[in-house]
């Protein structure tokens, strides 16, 4: 059982930047395929970033492109979502993702097998 917790949510200023953790704990003996996902209140949950088991591949959506970056640490068993520029509708709860699924492609497709228990983001304009 691999467990998902992330950290690194809060406040802060349009402008400015926030990097997210998100540390899997358990049977961690393999590296899976991971990502991001985000909910805003009254809205669906939607893709993020995501980033293939070895590290080498990355996807991200059209809204954060260019002001993202996912990374991962396989040693610490710990993704990360660097967060720059960031924008009031960017506000949301970020969860992680292990997907029993994914192929980086055009269009990506996926399938979640974990989520996360979410951290919040609040941008203020």
């Amino acid at each position: 059982q691999v467990q998902l917790v992330e950290s690194g949510g809060g406040l802060v200023q349009a402008g400015g930047s926030l990097r997210l953790s998100c540390a899997a704990s358990g049977r961690t003996k393999s590296s899976y395929d991971m990502g991001w996902f985000r909910q805003a209140p009254g809205k669906e949950r939607d893709f993020v970033a995501a980033i293939s088991r070895s590290g080498a591949t990355t996807d991200y959506a059209d809204s954060v492109k260019g002001r993202f970056t996912i990374s991962r640490d396989n040693a610490k068993n710990t993704m990360y979502l660097q967060m720059n520029s960031l924008k009031p509708e960017d506000t949301a709860v970020y969860y992680c993702a292990v997907f029993g699924f994914l192929r980086i492609s055009r269009p990506t497709t996926y399938k979640v097998a974990l989520w996360g228990q979410g951290t919040q983001v609040t941008v203020s304009s």
